[in-house]
């Protein structure tokens, strides 16, 4: 039984926070959220982590957050490059914005041959997830086509802060993904019920517990053949279009809805936060240090 790997999607993070710095401590002891996911894939028996990162920021990357880890799980590194493209296509002109999340998960197929799970940087997901991912991860390791993803309850995903974007999944009797729908603008309303504006102006109210992913995926190596497939088929579509990016719910939609691959959404009552928000960091930082009074994490995740 092979033990699945972790790919962490960090590519984003120097042009989101404007540099690395901005990577900083919201644990009792310094921590960034991304130990938080580090330590959980440990424990969960994650056997490698691979990071996919922007070239620019490699130095500082290993200097300050690889250098952690090289002693408690093996690590790689691979590049998101905007001409790392398939044979016969070329960066468009006027195209800088990256290719999206799915193209990220591409970077790593030279150095991943078991099946994986991908996971958001800045995010803090809980350890429920990790374990869950990497069982059903286990049972997957002569498998093919058989995918999963984490379905974290939307009430346990809101922002205090203001609204935010989910992809509300719709799920068949059996537990398995029929479809994940980007949906903008949730919130609770004034009777502090969770909703969000459809396509027509309509109000529609989502049930406290409905599935929406947070970018906590687990996959099989084929996955990474199908995306090469569908990603000449998205850059042949929209190459004229400086802005459109590859995402992993476009490709899965696509699997699932021509019946090549099943996805089985697995439930976790663990609550996932991130800094959505400036005003959110102060929340964030209260509720690691609840977590680590509580003993579910330790005061200093490495030593």
């Amino acid at each position: 039984m092979k033990q699945p790997t972790l790919i962490v999607l960090a590519a984003g993070m120097g042009s989101r926070y404007g540099g690395l710095k901005q990577l900083d401590g919201v644990g009792p002891s310094g921590e960034t959220i991304m130990d938080y996911s580090i330590f959980d894939a440990i424990r969960a028996g994650f056997g490698k982590v691979v990071f996919v990162i922007r070239r620019t920021f490699e130095q500082e990357f290993r200097e300050k957050i690889i250098s952690k880890y090289e002693h408690k799980i093996p690590v790689e590194i691979v590049f998101q490059d905007l001409d790392k493209l398939p044979e016969g296509f070329s960066v468009p002109e006027g195209r800088e914005k990256p290719w999206g999340t799915n193209h990220a998960v591409m970077m790593a197929a030279e150095v991943v041959k078991e099946p994986f799970a991908v996971i958001n940087a800045d995010d803090f997901y809980g350890r429920h997830g990790f374990a869950a991912l990497a069982d059903k991860l286990r049972s997957f390791s002569d498998s093919h086509d058989k995918y999963c993803m984490v379905g974290y309850r939307v009430g346990n995903t809101l922002s205090e802060s203001g609204s935010v974007a989910r992809g509300v999944c719709e799920v068949d009797a059996n537990g398995f993904l029929t479809g994940v729908v980007e949906r903008t603008a949730i919130a609770r309303d004034e009777e502090g019920k969770i909703a969000f504006t459809d396509e027509q102006g309509q109000k529609v109210i989502l049930d406290e517990n409905t599935p929406v992913s947070m970018n906590m995926w687990g996959f099989t190596p084929d996955y990474f053949e199908h995306s090469e497939r569908l990603f000449r088929h998205f850059l042949s579509s929209v190459e004229t279009n400086p802005k459109f990016e590859y995402y992993i719910p476009l490709v899965v939609n696509h699997l699932v809805a021509e019946g090549t691959s099943t996805v089985e959404v697995l439930d976790t009552p663990d609550s996932w936060f991130g800094v959505t928000y400036a005003e959110d960091r102060p929340g964030v930082v209260a509720k690691l240090a609840a977590l680590a009074e509580d003993g579910a994490y330790p005061e200093k995740l490495f030593s």
